[in-house]
């Protein structure tokens, strides 16, 4: 899928992540992507994400659009041409934007699907709730800015949860043709994160037991980015026949 140079701002970018058995994760991947592991474990979680002034690169900014938005991710490694691949896979986009619902796999990298955002936000505290309209996809996260990881969090500081993540910059969401993904990758300008204090948190996709049976999954860390400038590259389309 051929797309311009998108840029805008990330106003706000918070990854809720949870560490899974990595036979577990697997199940839930469609060829060709397989868990990408850390310390043994694969990793999973959800970005909710609020974007201005997204526009193509040519265009000025003020006539750039803004919208919530979240992804359901899993890092993940594949085989190319070119060696072993590093991203995520996109398994669900939900927007509260017609526009981005109505591009979405058809002008746009992934489908989008519609969805109601609550959104209740300070500079150290934020509640975000989502429903999508086809009541497929609950999220409800409560959070704090925080000092430092979670001391059970798979990563030994941010540094290294910040690595891991700058990595995972070229996702591939599902479309409408199990065996096609949109690629697209994310070039930030300022990368930083913050720990976030995660209160409360409900996802209708990760608490799902017969995806992951009690036991195999655990909240691993809540992350925080603010006010970064970026681009979205597409990256044409995966295709792996099943």
């Amino acid at each position: 899928m051929k797309i311009p140079v998108i840029k805008g701002t990330i106003e706000r970018r918070i990854l809720v992540n949870y560490r899974i058995q990595p036979d577990i994760m697997a199940k839930q991947l469609p060829r060709p992507f397989r868990p990408k592991l850390i310390h043994g474990f694969a990793m999973g979680g959800i970005c909710l994400i609020r974007l201005k002034h997204i526009r193509p690169s040519f265009v000025p900014w003020q006539v750039g659009i803004g919208s919530e938005n979240a992804a359901h991710r899993i890092a993940v490694q594949w085989d190319s041409d070119q060696g072993v691949r590093e991203g995520v896979f996109i398994p669900r986009r939900d927007t509260n934007s017609f526009l981005n619902s109505f591009a979405g796999g058809r002008i746009f990298p992934g489908v989008h699907h519609r969805a109601s955002f609550q959104v209740q936000e300070s500079d150290t505290d934020f509640h975000i709730e989502l429903q999508s309209e086809d009541r497929v996809t609950q999220v409800h996260v409560t959070g704090r800015i925080g000092s430092d990881l979670p001391r059970q969090s798979i990563f030994g500081s941010l540094n290294q949860a910040s690595e891991f993540f700058e990595n995972g910059s070229l996702g591939y969401s599902a479309t409408r043709n199990q065996s096609h993904f949109d690629g697209l990758e994310l070039q930030c300008v300022n990368w930083q994160l913050e720990p976030l204090d995660v209160s409360h948190l409900k996802s209708s996709f990760f608490d799902d037991t017969e995806r992951f049976p009690k036991g195999s999954i655990e909240f691993d860390c809540g992350l925080l980015m603010r006010n970064i400038q970026h681009q979205w590259h597409g990256q044409g389309e995966l295709v792996c026949p099943q």
